[in-house]
Formats: structure tokens, sequence, C-alpha cells
């Protein structure tokens, strides 16, 4: 993988940052003494982790079942962008905060600026080199660590093979001047009918962005830079504005049930997405079994292809966990454990952020609802091809959801994608300066 310079970024977050995080206190999740090694002795630690992904229970219980030393106990929470976050926050203000959290690495800065995470530094630097080096700096704050890298999230097509063949689509497009072209086929064909759907994810979006080479936030000096508006991001907004003018996609929400009936029906033949949509995608059109597959996204140009990457997440140690240590042992284990990553990638998807995740047996399992193919050999194939110097901001919560409201806007009332970002950039760069961080409009188009 392509890698930026981590420790540049890392000093300029150092500085950017609110102050520093607040050590242990005897709040969050509790329990008596550490146990002896072999289980006995002291009563075992109990670790309280907070998440919404699924197989992540089934990875907690085969933890306990080989550590009754050290027992978690994994709450199921909405999803970050749909409350997890808030309530998360709001448990570490009144100090009963879990220890474990998943956290994404788009909102490991705003937890920080927060003042939510608990440096584990002492306990997870050795394990730095078990993981790809730019999934390290993701949970990596001003040279202190908050946590253990899971997975990264490359995207790819996901297609109707049987529907594509019958409206004449030899091959899924390899570059989007293509999908454009498939798309403008597809509805003329059948005007009920759509190549893809434009949603409301503000993440997917970003993931398009970030294949464009787009840079929503950076740093220079002591001040964050903040550049929704330049050229690559323009270049992305006037793509997907050309094709919903021309009423060429379907606009369902993301991950709404319309958009899997349209799915299931065969309205819509195919979805841009991460490497975790996968499993969503089969246990949503169950009926659809064995009639899809998975391609390369579509890229820019075909003779230097580059890919987009849609989220990537962390199991984040929160401010107050009585029991740091204990905690990031359990968040290591669950990231490298042979077993726990089989689960993690047959259940909810995931793509390892440890190197030796990379040869587990269940990455070369064929699957059944696409046809048997072996899917994640194309994730594998575009992992060399992702730009990892992207970065996320620190208000990245509050930017996603103005972003997100902004793309229902562009689908429902005919907002333009460009006026958007600009109103996006303008809320996010309020914010940032009202959490008192010194912030400017950076580069635009």
């Amino acid at each position: 993988m392509r890698s930026g310079t981590p420790s540049v970024r890392a000093a300029a977050l150092a500085t950017l940052m609110i102050a520093a995080l607040a050590g242990c206190s005897s709040s969050g999740s509790g329990g008596a003494a550490k146990t002896n090694a072999d289980g006995t002795g002291a009563a075992a630690v109990k670790l309280d982790f907070w998440g919404w992904a699924p197989g992540y229970d089934q990875s907690v219980a085969l933890w306990n079942k080989a550590h009754p030393g050290i027992q978690v106990s994994f709450d199921k929470t909405a999803s970050g962008s749909k409350g997890g976050y808030t309530k998360m926050l709001t448990a570490v203000q009144a100090g009963n905060a879990p220890c474990l959290a998943e956290v994404g690495y788009e909102t490991l800065p705003s937890f920080a600026a927060a003042g939510a995470l608990q440096d584990v530094t002492a306990y997870a630097s050795a394990a730095r080199g078990q993981f790809a080096a730019w999934t390290w700096n993701q949970v990596t704050i001003g040279g202190r660590t908050y946590g253990v890298p899971v997975d990264t999230a490359p995207m790819a097509l996901l297609y109707r093979k049987d529907l594509f063949a019958k409206y004449g689509i030899t091959r899924p497009p390899v570059t989007w001047d293509e999908y454009a072209a498939d798309a403008a086929l597809v509805h003329k064909a059948d005007p009920s009918v759509y190549l893809g759907d434009f949603g409301n994810d503000a993440y997917n979006y970003a993931g398009l962005a970030w294949q464009a080479g787009a840079k929503w936030f950076g740093t220079s000096g002591d001040q964050w830079q903040v550049s929704l508006g330049d050229a690559a991001n323009q270049k992305v907004a006037t793509y997907w504005q050309g094709l919903l003018d021309k009423k060429l996609l379907k606009t369902d929400p993301s991950y709404d049930p319309s958009l899997y009936a349209d799915m299931a029906s065969g309205k819509i033949l195919s979805d841009v997405n991460a490497v975790w949509d996968t499993p969503i995608l089969a246990s949503s059109v169950k009926a659809t079994s064995g009639k899809w597959a998975v391609a390369p996204m579509p890229v820019w140009d075909a003779a230097n292809p580059v890919y987009g990457n849609d989220g990537g997440s962390s199991t984040a140690v929160l401010k107050g966990c009585a029991h740091p240590e204990e905690a990031t042992e359990f968040a290591q284990w669950m990231s490298t454990d042979p077993g726990s990553l089989s689960n993690l990638i047959k259940v909810t998807g995931i793509y390892p952020a440890a190197t030796a995740g990379l040869s587990n047996p269940a990455l070369s399992a064929a699957d059944p609802f696409y046809g048997g193919q072996h899917v994640f050999d194309v994730f594998k194939d575009e992992t060399a091809h992702i730009d990892t110097s992207w970065q996320w901001g620190p208000t990245m919560t509050q930017t996603s959801t103005d972003l997100g409201d902004g793309l229902g806007k562009a689908e429902t009332s005919g907002a333009k994608l460009t006026a958007v970002l600009s109103g996006v950039q303008d809320k996010t760069l309020a914010q940032m300066k009202q959490q008192g961080l010194s912030a400017a409009a950076g580069a635009q188009g």
C-alpha cells in the first residue's frame, strides 16, 4: 500500500487536538483485581464492550471460553452514525462508559477532541508490527495510541450477473465512463430499472472522494485545513450530479428496506460499496442467492487504477476504563486470533488490518451467495492501489451528519452536490472553531 507521512501528521495532530486525555479513573467497566494467569485465585476482571457489527458477539464468546480470568460482555448498540457514538460520549461524560467500544477510524479524532479516549500506548505498542502501518496510524494521535485496528474497507462493485447479461452488459464497467454508459443503456431499455443507487451515506461518498484523490482534511503548521471543494471533490460531485440530472440512478436511502426491495426485484442491478457490505447484501436479498458477483469498483483511469476505502474500524479503549491493560489485551486478541478473524471475516465481512490475517483461510472460501466466487480476492487485489494518506478530521460526527442530510436533499429536492459540499465545509469550519480549533478553508477547485 502507498502510505502518507504519518510522523508529520501525528506531530501536527498533537498540536491541534484539545488537551491531553485524562488517565484512568475509578469509573468504567469494573470487576475485581486481575485474576491469576490460570484463571484461579482472584475474581475475574469484567469488561463491557459496546458495538453494533454482526459477529462481534461471537468473537467475544470465543474469548470468554478461553480466558476465564478476563470476561467481556458485548452490548449491542445502534450503529455509530445512528446514535451509538452519542451514547458512548454521553456515557464517558457521566463516568459510566464501557472499557471497550467499536469506533470507526473516521470518528476516533472526534472522540479524541472530546477527551473520550484512554491512552493505552504502554500496553499496545508491542503489537504495532502486527498491523498494516497505515491502520496503526489511524488509532494513534499525537504519538499516543487509543485502541487497536480491526479492519480496512476497500470498495468494489456488487452486481447481478444475470441482469447485466439481460440488458446487454457483457462485462462489469471498468471505468466510471463505462459505468455512466451502462447506466444509460439499462435505463433506456427499461425506465423502471437502474444500474445503481445514489444513497445518502456520507462515508460511502467519502470513499468515492478518497478514490479520486480528494482531501477533506489536512494540516498546515498548527492549523486544520478543510477542503471539501477542491478540484478532486468537484470532479466527483460533477460526475454524480450528471447521473442524477439525467435520472439514471435510483435514489433509495442507503441501507433502507426500499433499497433491498428494489435489489431483490431487479430494479437496482448493482451497488458500489465496501467489503463489509457483502454479507449485508447477502442477508438482505437472500432469494437472489447465486445471482450476484463482485468486481473491482470502476476507476477514473484504467491504465492507473486507484480504488476507494469506505470505513475501517478500531476497538477503542474509552476514558475511565478501570482495566486498560486487560482491555487492550482483548482488543489485540480480537484483531489477531485466527479463530476470531475467521468469524469476523465470515460474519462481519471484514478485511483484516492484521497482516497475519491476510492468510486466514476464511479469505479464500467460496461464497455461495456470489455464485461460489472467492470474493475477497477482488479486495486483496485492490488494496495495493488505495491511497492510505487520507486523513479524517476532528468533527466527523457533525460533518457526516451534515453531508448525509445534503446527499438526501440532492436525491429528493434537487440540491446540487457542489453546493452541498460547500455548505458542509462552512458548517464544519464553524464547528471546529466553536471547539477552539484553529481551522481554515484549504485549496478549492
